[in-house]
């Protein structure tokens, strides 16, 4: 699924709700329902299962309980801003979770970082050794 038709996907299945922001504002913090919540349901985005439970596992501490992705914007006074900012933020998470992580490619230490490290435990250990009062 590319960018775009994952945005098309966010915008056609994702519920907005409006309510009152805090913060600066004046006299239109009291009047003016600013703040967006946006919540989209992973399951009707259209992903394929492996994306999907790929997407839960890694959104699971922003979801609730009914499954669905749940942002906030309350950053400007204006409301049709935060819907933006909302609408970016929720593609840009679903996109990131999306992604494959690359697999670890197993390494070994090289000899001289073998070396070394011995070394230096020999030396620690000798140093220790020589705080240590005489025996008699």
């Amino acid at each position: 699924m590319t960018r775009t038709d994952l945005a098309d996907a966010i915008a056609s299945v994702s519920t907005e709700e409006f309510s009152r922001s805090g913060g600066p504002g004046g006299q239109n913090v009291n009047k003016v329902n600013t703040q967006v919540t946006l919540r989209v349901p992973l399951d009707r985005l259209g992903l394929r299962e492996a994306e999907l439970e790929r997407a839960r596992e890694k959104l699971e501490g922003r979801c609730n309980s009914a499954g669905e992705l749940v942002i906030q914007s309350s950053e400007t006074r204006s409301q049709h801003r935060n819907r933006e900012i909302a609408h970016e933020r929720a593609l840009a998470l679903i996109t990131g979770a999306l992604k494959q992580p690359r697999r670890r490619r197993p390494t070994r230490p090289s000899a001289a970082a073998r070396e070394r490290r011995l070394t230096e435990k020999k030396q620690r250990g000798r140093t220790k050794r020589e705080r240590r009062p005489p025996d008699e």
